[in-house]
């Protein structure tokens, strides 16, 4: 008697710390804000110091970095991707945890009335030991996984903030773009209500009148082109700040390109890849495969399950006994899960080595383009200067009377192509920039002025 009530201790002591189930229903209704205003966001953990550091206020506009800030702050994916990192750090929780004991009760009743018999029962507690002892593997492997997680999840918070200034100088481009064509069309419209008048009066053929329309119609298919790529990227980057589609953004500010210092970033161009968040998970991944492999050559060796027993008979007769059950290893001996682990560890390794590898001539790549970039851009605007300065004098021969209409547009037109060439250029240039801190990180050391 005093052994089932020491047994029914220990079970209501085990259950009186169960956890308790609680159902969520799935939401009915879209959780997507209307407006940038009603976030709130903690600079501190925010991913780079130059966000951490920056002032947050969508009251005037937002700025390059303040959008990336958004970003970071509201993006669903980077929400789903901080809920698997909850999970994670839950598994390895699960990883560390002691195994449980195993409690066995029997009980056998006498049927054919002897006299003198009794009713029987046994106890056995027993304890698999080879879980214990693959305890460390496991939890080893958890940690690392976390650390994964973790890092992919920082990966990620890169991404979205090199998609977010991404969105924005692209929108920033296409707003200075738009306002060149519309300059251009204004141009060209006022050039071909003349040559219609004209032509109507009989002072120009139908060929040069024709010219001037097809000009026209050109340049409106570029702002058609223009307001469907704005809108779809004004789309894009509402949908990467978790905003409503039709969310409306001041954006202010216009983003500035920095000449990198090639020979400096080469020179530290290991230790910076050895600090990105990807290679570093891949690192913390191979960790935890290296704790896998170890479990599974330590789950080669004998399984030992060991316990104790407790029990009476019919006849009335107590025992206590000491069990203990041992795996043979003739056939199995968890040779295929080594195998597996095995080959999971070099597939890892490979895989870090190929992205160790790509991120180094990408870089490369984006260092070269750089100065590529820049040289094309200086020699626009020279070309842009030049331009503007025969502009200006074609102008006042035009308002003279000394030029021709036609020569004038052709060359108001092939100033407006110059500058929308060099408009092109510095947001490829910037694009470069964003890619290079994408690859590498902010902070990167500037080419002296």
């Amino acid at each position: 008697m005093q052994l089932k009530i020491s047994a029914l201790v220990v079970l209501l002591g085990a259950f009186s710390g169960c956890a308790t189930y609680a159902p969520k229903p799935l939401p009915d209704r879209v959780s997507l804000l209307q407006s940038a205003a009603s976030i709130t966001l903690d600079p501190a953990r925010l991913p780079f110091r130059n966000l951490s550091s920056h002032s947050f206020n969508p009251a005037d506009g937002l700025d390059m970095d303040e959008v990336a800030m958004l970003a970071v702050a509201n993006n669903p994916q980077l929400r789903q991707a901080r809920d698997a990192l909850g999970i994670a750090r839950a598994q390895s929780f699960a990883a560390g945890l002691l195994p449980d004991p195993q409690l066995g009760v029997t009980a056998d009743h006498p049927t054919n009335g002897t006299v003198g018999n009794t009713n029987a029962f046994n106890f056995n507690l027993n304890y698999d030991v080879n879980a214990l002892l693959l305890r460390s593997s496991r939890k080893g492997a958890a940690q690392a996984e976390t650390q994964r997680v973790n890092l992919d999840l920082l990966w990620q918070e890169w991404q979205v903030v090199s998609q977010a200034r991404l969105l924005f100088t692209q929108l920033t481009a296409q707003e200075a773009l738009m306002a060149q064509l519309q300059t251009a069309r204004k141009l060209l419209d006022d050039r071909y209500q003349k040559s219609q008048q004209a032509l109507a009066a009989g002072n120009v053929t139908l060929d040069m009148a024709s010219a001037d329309l097809i000009a026209l119609q050109n340049v409106e298919r570029q702002i058609n082109d223009l307001e469907r790529g704005r809108l779809k990227n004004q789309a894009s980057l509402n949908s990467l700040l978790g905003l409503l589609s039709t969310t409306h953004l001041s954006l202010v500010g216009e983003p500035h390109a920095t000449l990198m210092d090639a020979a400096a970033v080469h020179k530290d161009l290991l230790a910076r890849l050895n600090q990105r968040p990807d290679l570093q998970a891949l690192q913390a991944g191979y960790r935890s495969q290296e704790e896998k492999f170890r479990g599974a050559v330590l789950a080669q060796f004998p399984a030992l399950n060991v316990g104790l027993t407790r029990a009476r008979d019919t006849s009335g007769l107590y025992t206590m006994g000491f069990g203990m059950t041992l795996s043979l290893p003739i056939f199995n001996r968890n040779r295929g899960n080594i195998a597996i682990e095995n080959a999971t560890r070099t597939q890892l390794f490979d895989a870090y080595q190929d992205r160790l590898n790509s991120a180094y001539s990408e870089v490369a790549i984006a260092l070269e383009n750089q100065p590529l970039l820049q040289n094309q851009l200086l020699r626009t605007r020279a070309g842009e200067q030049q331009l503007q300065v025969v502009a200006r004098r074609a102008q006042a021969a035009f308002q003279a009377g000394n030029l021709a209409a036609a020569d004038y547009v052709r060359l108001q037109t092939a100033l407006l192509d110059k500058q929308t060439e060099a408009i092109n250029l510095q947001e490829a240039l910037m694009e470069q920039q964003i890619a290079l801190e994408t690859l590498l990180g902010p902070d990167l050391p500037a080419q002296a002025k």
